[in-house]
């Protein structure tokens, strides 16, 4: 995890600009650079690292010996970097797993080299011998990166919005600062001048096609054909080893535990291979929330079946509230159910980061989407429109749950993992008969907790236990954290503020007290930049003024 930045054709003193790329310091505490491009004095790199594999010849930008005239920035992990490297008989000058980027782009050209990639990753490459740019960004956007593009082809690229929302340019009117599309690739020219046209802006990866780079994997086989056994197997097999590929790292390994279905999953399942590898420390498990929360005494179960050193993070509404501005900042958004999960999240972080020596943190992320776990998938009408609404959820999470994820835990300069959505496994999930995925007898993602049935993984009572959202989570039935948030807005923003807020607030007007007090922290920090969130996430299929689970009527908390 790392923060990456870049201008081409800047008109302004870069000394200035490169205040901007300090906007995201907290992605990489660990080092940073600064650098002019040979031959293009308006240009220039700035990386930000957080050292996860090989901490001497890990800085960026990346260039090697070979190859002189490439000069890559990027942010991920390739998991396959490896695999590649043996099958195409590279040589390599260092240990970084980006380094395939040069390698793969110099033989076979920058689509290639992006489906070749299994990992997450946001890239920035250029090739001055060439004179073009590239930008790519993985399937889901677990790596974020953002793009400002002038009339006159100035360029500007970072990890996230906050650092481009002050860059100055010759233009008078705001520019669209605009996320990189996921999945895909762009191709510029390079000018003399420094300044960039885009000539091609490509596809490379969709969730619902098998990846090209499996090809080079070494699960082995699939068993075939759709009987209920087979297609268990085949979804322990692929989550298995997405996990195990998500080991690369050369700093301390934990993860969050909500005591979810997802998240023990991933825990139960890393604290196993961590063994098998032979670790030399103890995986250490998060759970955050008030004293009585749900969460907090489903993750103490967790971690005493699977034997994690398990860590507790109590907080009081006081300081969620106290956190609110914080975390709207870093999240550069104002949707709302994005916000509340995001204070939960931030903390927890913020407590690893602070007591602890972990860095890179494993975490649930992405099955909801794909596996159908929404309670509101239950109203579904019929099997096609559910398996629809998963991929449209899958092709958003960069936008919402994925942002929540990466952005909280950047904060604290943490790395995320999440094994979820590896390219195989959300393939291979997708490809199933429609009506295999979705709810059944009452409980929703049955397929994928009954492919775990009976191996003792995580106790019955957690494999079994009915979706519970994580802002919900984290505080007691009694008293949900949107009620307790509700509660204190009520008393900063007033009836007649909310008269005015649709002409205050045009586009995504907020029609909720909560809407506006979180829609005004967030103009503040980012004026005029509304269009960062494109709508609020909601239910479909059921009436609902709120995105919590705990307000629709077909919610039914766990009786425990």
């Amino acid at each position: 995890m790392c923060g990456i930045w870049a201008l081409f054709g800047s008109d302004e003193c870069l000394s200035v600009q490169c205040t901007g790329a300090m906007k995201i310091a907290h992605r990489g505490p660990d080092a940073f650079r600064f650098e002019n491009i040979n031959g293009f004095t308006n240009c220039c790199f700035g990386f930000h690292r957080l050292a996860i594999v090989d901490q001497l010849y890990g800085m960026q930008p990346l260039r090697v010996k070979r190859l002189p005239y490439l000069w890559l920035c990027y942010n991920g992990e390739i998991y396959n970097h490896r695999r590649l490297k043996d099958h195409y008989e590279f040589e390599y000058q260092t240990r970084m797993d980006g380094e395939i980027l040069l390698h793969l782009y110099n033989r076979f050209g920058v689509e290639k080299m992006a489906y070749l990639l299994d990992g997450v990753f946001a890239f920035i490459l250029l090739d001055t011998a060439n004179r073009k740019v590239f930008l790519g960004r993985d399937t889901y956007g677990v790596r974020p990166m953002f793009k400002l593009l002038t009339n006159d082809g100035f360029l500007a690229v970072c990890s996230e919005a906050k650092g481009l929302h002050q860059i100055t340019h010759s233009m008078t009117e705001p520019v669209e600062i605009a996320p990189f599309p996921p999945g895909h690739f762009e191709v510029f020219d390079l000018k003399p001048t420094g300044k960039v046209t885009s000539i091609q802006l490509d596809r490379f990866h969709t969730c619902t096609e098998e990846p090209k780079h499996a090809i080079h994997d070494n699960t082995r086989m699939l068993g075939t054909g759709f009987a209920l056994e087979t297609v268990k197997s085949n979804i322990r097999l692929l989550f298995e080893n997405a996990v195990r590929k998500r080991l690369m790292a050369h700093r301390r390994i934990g993860c969050l535990l909500s005591g979810g279905l997802d998240s023990s999953l991933v825990a139960a399942t890393l604290v196993t291979l961590a063994k098998e590898k032979q670790l030399p420390y103890p995986i250490q498990t998060f759970a955050i929330g008030t004293e009585d929360s749900p969460d907090i005494l489903a993750a103490r179960k967790v971690a005493a079946h699977i034997g994690s050193e398990h860590h507790e993070v109590n907080f009081t509404p006081e300081e969620g509230i106290n956190a609110l501005d914080d975390v709207i900042f870093h999240l550069e958004s104002y949707d709302i159910t994005t916000v509340r999960a995001s204070v939960g999240m931030y903390l927890v972080s913020k407590y690893i980061h602070d007591k602890t020596d972990s860095v890179v943190i494993f975490s649930g992320e992405g099955s909801d989407e794909l596996t159908q776990g929404y309670i509101y998938f239950h109203k579904a009408p019929c099997p096609k429109s559910a398996a629809e609404e998963s991929v449209r959820l899958l092709k958003e999470l960069y936008m919402f749950d994925v942002l929540r994820a990466d952005r909280t835990t950047a904060a604290h300069s943490l790395e995320l993992r999440v094994p979820f959505l590896d390219h195989r496994f959300t393939a291979y999930y997708l490809s199933l008969p429609e009506e295999m995925r979705t709810p059944k007898e009452g409980v929703e993602k049955h397929l994928l907790r009954d492919a775990f049935k009976g191996l003792n993984l995580i106790p019955d009572e957690i494999l079994w236990r009915r979706k519970e959202a994580f802002s919900d989570g984290l505080t007691s039935v009694r008293k949900s954290w949107y009620t307790i948030l509700q509660e204190h807005i009520e008393s900063e923003v007033n009836d007649s503020q909310m008269e005015k807020a649709a002409k205050l607030f045009p586009y995504n007007p907020p029609t909720t007290k909560e809407g506006f007090f979180i829609r005004q922290m967030f103009e503040k920090h980012y004026p005029g930049r509304s269009g960062w969130t494109p709508h609020y996430w909601m239910p479909r299929w059921i009436k609902a003024c709120d995105p919590s689970a705990r307000t629709l009527p077909i919610y039914k908390p766990d009786q425990d």
